[in-house]
């Protein structure tokens, strides 16, 4: 489990490849899900909320740069 406070420290780059890894792997975790091989369902929804908090540190570094994604 991912701490806000330390994703705040990440670059933006550093931060999309965070996103990125967390999509595929909610993916794969779906998948497993549907296949039956997932064991421990309590980590899709764990994964889901550290890919929440990456967008939202994203969504508040474009705020307070002024762009808007």
């Amino acid at each position: 489990m991912l701490k806000t406070k330390d994703l705040r420290d990440l670059s933006i780059e550093e931060l999309r490849e965070k996103e990125e890894g967390f999509n595929k792997e909610l993916f794969n975790l779906k998948i497993q899900k549907a296949t039956g091989q997932l064991s421990n369902t309590a980590i899709i929804g764990m994964t889901k909320k550290d890919l929440a908090r990456v967008k939202t540190v994203l969504r508040e570094n474009a705020l307070s740069s002024g762009t808007d994604k």
